[in-house]
């Protein structure tokens, strides 16, 4: 029996890291929302590693934070180690990387999502959307209670026909013992939406007290913690370290003595599973020449025992997993309080959506997250904040707020997926972003702040503080044109220390930065002029921009060229089939993905650039 249960501006299918952004965008534009989550314990549940940030994964979290998501203040607010990766490296690949207390990011973000106003969360799990007339009309739950919506956003993560396996044990079930769903790909199928079967899976989460860390090489945080959102100035908590430790020959033996045990390779395992993240009997298989792997270990919060084997993820037998792991140096006599597992889902192919995420073939139907075929939390995060603003911006009668590739790394991801799609969980790698040094972790709110204002999610406070940084920063760019330095004793002892030529001439400090040995922040003994009150990111964007000008500069004029073919709209009335002169395969795809742009167009795999020649041909003489 159904029943009216409300009725609803949006209706989010699923509270993950894609869920609660895509929720609290729409509830925060005034659009009446409700969310479900099959069990409200799971509400931003972090199943494999309790971390944020990372190469390319720092970007897309503090481009979510510039933009008004929640990401990035939730991991301040619950951070319990931060270290900066790649610090020897460019700053296009530099990042940081969170530990994150695991229930109290979950409890934090539950309780922001339970305070904000708009908006509605329930327990419950929906088994279908009804569709009339290719719009979305509402959503049905189990329990029979039918929600009236006119949009609708799926973020259903892993959940989708879940499938849990360990060894020659399989059983229906979603991540981390939680119930599956079951019903909703059924609903999916019937509306004739294409669906994949990926596989991810997880390591074994082991027992503190079981552990001999005096054996293994301590991985102590940064010394001073840097914010991974710009609403914060500083973090002052006492951070717990991770460990260090490696495999060895004993237990790769266990391993390969083990491997037909292993669903993997015995064909019980029937979903593709993440290159970029391999099970540890996969690692040991694919690399034989290799001794030695890594593995960290690390804390699940601050008030928990479990401790998290990160690069050790296996779907082997739990006596299996038990014996490998006890081969390794300071965990000889460890506990597994949970084994590892692998997990098979359904998702959808991305290339069925439109880039604002909408499904093209339903009005009001949106996707985000692991369900378009990605991994990891911050990408699952970055798609729900878009098909969260997508499905305000089409129900307030505004534009669709695309990003592209010049602008964000969401808008590398998103660009990749509905234009590329993708035959395995997607992870943003930074070598997936041609502009990277203009898509910097540092300035993404220099990028994308102005343009969360104007969507309606950026409010006073950080606005404020987004202006007075880019006021103080572009005042002390100007000054440093002036600025000269005239040669002394003092001054080129200064130069010396730093291992830097010294000067017989007066120059500019924006000259003498240009130096790679001189950076703004202890240059000031040098720079009697400089204002106090210069703030410690103010500097890095200063060290950054007058180091890498040229470079920047060349991107730039990149950027140009590929907008140019961007701004080269496609019309919608386009038929492939008129044209003549284009491969069949190019002509299935385009009609298949139907790109908005000449630009979107020239990345479709399968469409060569003869193909794009004979498309501007046919679209300057229908003109």
């Amino acid at each position: 029996m159904i029943y009216d249960a409300g009725s609803y501006d949006v209706a989010v299918i699923g509270l993950g890291h894609a869920g609660c952004e895509a929720a609290l965008a729409t509830a925060r534009l005034g659009l009446k929302t409700v969310a479900f989550a099959i069990n409200l314990d799971s509400i931003a549940l972090m199943p494999c590693n309790p971390a944020i940030g990372g190469p390319a994964k720092t970007n897309l979290v503090r481009e979510i934070d510039a933009l008004g998501g929640q990401m990035a203040i939730n991991t301040d607010e619950t951070l319990i180690q931060e270290r900066t990766l790649n610090t020897s490296k460019g700053p296009a690949v530099r990042a940081l990387r969170a530990q994150s207390d695991k229930k109290r990011y979950q409890f934090n973000m539950k309780y922001t999502l339970e305070k904000q106003e708009n908006l509605d969360i329930k327990q419950a799990e929906v088994v279908d959307i009804e569709v009339e007339n290719g719009e979305v009309k509402s959503v049905i739950t189990k329990n029979g209670a039918r929600y009236l919506c006119k949009s609708c956003i799926v973020t259903t993560g892993t959940y989708l026909r879940g499938r849990i396996i360990i060894g020659d044990v399989s059983y229906s079930g979603g991540p981390n013992g939680l119930f599956p769903a079951n019903e909703l790909s059924k609903c999916l199928e019937r509306l004739n939406i294409k669906l994949m079967r990926f596989k991810t899976g997880t390591p074994a989460r082991v027992d503190k007290k079981s552990i001999n860390f005096d054996a293994m090489e301590i991985q102590p945080g940064d010394e001073k913690i840097k914010p991974f959102s710009y609403l914060h100035d500083e973090i002052n908590v006492e951070q717990i370290p991770c460990w260090l430790t490696y495999t060895n020959s004993r237990t790769h033996e266990v391993i390969m003595r083990n491997i037909g045990r292993s669903p993997l390779y015995s064909g019980e395992i029937k979903g593709v599973g993440p290159r970029y993240c391999p099970s540890i009997e996969d690692k040991v298989v694919k690399f034989p020449d290799k001794p030695r792997h890594q593995l960290f270990i690390e804390p699940e919060g601050r008030n928990t025992n479990e401790m998290y084997v990160q690069g050790m993820s296996s779907s082997m037998p739990e006596d299996v997993q038990i014996e490998f792991l006890r081969t390794i140096k300071g965990l000889e006599n460890v506990k597994v309080m949970r084994p590892g597992y692998a997990i098979e889902y359904d998702c959808i192919d991305p290339t069925q959506l439109k880039q604002s995420l909408e499904l093209k073939t339903i009005s009001g139907l949106f996707f985000a997250g692991q369900v378009n075929g990605t991994s990891g939390y911050e990408e699952a995060a970055a798609q729900g904040l878009m098909a969260g603003i997508n499905a305000a911006m089409k129900l307030l009668n505004r534009e669709p707020f695309i990003l592209d590739r010049s602008e964000a790394y969401i808008g590398v991801l998103i660009d990749d997926l509905v234009t590329k799609g993708t035959n395995e969980p997607y992870r943003m790698l930074t070598s997936r972003a041609e502009y990277r040094l203009i898509l910097r972790q540092d300035n993404a709110d220099f990028r994308l702040t102005e343009k969360g204002r104007q969507i309606g999610l950026v409010d006073d406070e950080r606005y404020e503080r987004f202006l007075k940084k880019k006021i103080q920063y572009e005042k002390e760019m100007e000054r440093l044109k002036t600025a000269m330095i005239v040669p002394s004793d003092f001054v080129n002892e200064y130069l010396k220390s730093k291992g830097s030529s010294p000067i017989v001439t007066g120059i500019t400090m924006y000259d003498l930065l240009k130096r790679p040995e001189i950076d703004y922040i202890s240059s000031k003994v040098i720079d009697k002029d400089r204002p106090e009150d210069i703030r410690d990111d103010v500097a890095e964007q200063i060290d950054i921009n007058i180091k890498y000008e040229g470079y920047i500069k060349k991107q730039l004029e990149q950027v140009e060229k590929f907008k140019a073919l961007e701004n080269k709209k496609i019309p919608s009335w386009i038929n492939y089939d008129d044209i003549k002169g284009i491969s069949i395969e190019a002509r299935q795809k385009l009609k298949s993905i139907m790109p908005t742009s000449v630009g979107q167009a020239s990345r479709i795999s399968g469409v060569s650039p003869a193909d794009i020649s004979v498309i501007l041909i046919y679209m300057q003489s229908r003109r």
